[in-house]
């Protein structure tokens, strides 16, 4: 049956919502925030092409409501690139050759190496040799020179690549442990990535996971100042 929401039934929504709010923050101020938001990982296996999403309690300064792209995944180790932290450098800014091109911006990868330029890009490894499949048409970095000269050509590389500063890395077995200890959810929801930015994304992502996850995006970011 359709219901139709009238003022009244809108005022009695909102304020459920309002005191299911003000029970959070009482909840958070009482330090039971643990009990409420900190929800075991899926048993979801990272592989190569997931994304992995923060949990709401990560603080650091890379990772605080990410998704990252999983670019390789072995016994040794992972690779992984922070989608949605945009920064306001743009790829235009280094080439003189590129500088009348559409902006290209370039989002922080991760704490590694964080002077170097990374991409992923959909063109192929046809297109732009040396090119790393991660999964079915998506690829990572590869020849920037022949990245440049298709760009020069006059192609449009608009939501076909995305600049990285910098990647994100894990040792042998330290992701493994780090999802084993909650700090991560696997995903296999690769969602409009070429786009992804901003806290908007990270929930977006943690909405794909279920109801089970809800709470993490009603979690405010610094519940200090709440």
């Amino acid at each position: 049956m359709l219901i139709k929401h009238n003022s009244r039934t809108k005022s009695f929504f909102f304020g459920l919502n309002l005191l299911n709010y003000r029970l959070i923050r009482k909840e958070i101020a009482m330090g039971l925030s643990d009990n409420l938001f900190k929800i075991t990982h899926n048993n979801v296996l990272p592989v190569q092409g997931n994304v992995i999403i923060s949990e709401p309690f990560l603080k650091d300064a890379y990772f605080q409501r990410s998704v990252v792209l999983l670019v390789e995944h072995a016994k040794e180790g992972t690779i992984g690139l922070v989608l949605n932290k945009k920064t306001s450098l743009k790829v235009n800014s280094f080439f003189d050759e590129l500088k009348d091109c559409p902006d290209m911006p370039i989002y922080i990868g991760g704490p590694v190496s964080p002077t170097r330029l990374f991409f992923i890009h959909t063109l192929g490894d046809k297109l732009i040799s040396g090119s790393v499949k991660i999964k079915d048409s998506l690829y990572f970095d590869g020849s920037f020179s022949e990245l440049k000269d298709y760009i020069l050509c006059g192609h449009s590389i608009e939501g076909k690549v995305k600049f990285f500063l910098g990647y994100s890395g894990w040792t042998k077995g330290q992701l493994s442990e780090e999802i084993h200890q909650d700090s991560w959810l696997v995903s296999n929801e690769l969602s409009d990535i070429m786009h992804a930015d901003g806290d908007d994304y990270w929930k977006s992502s943690v909405s794909k996971l279920g109801k089970t996850y809800r709470n993490w995006i009603i979690y405010p970011k610094d519940p200090c100042l709440n």
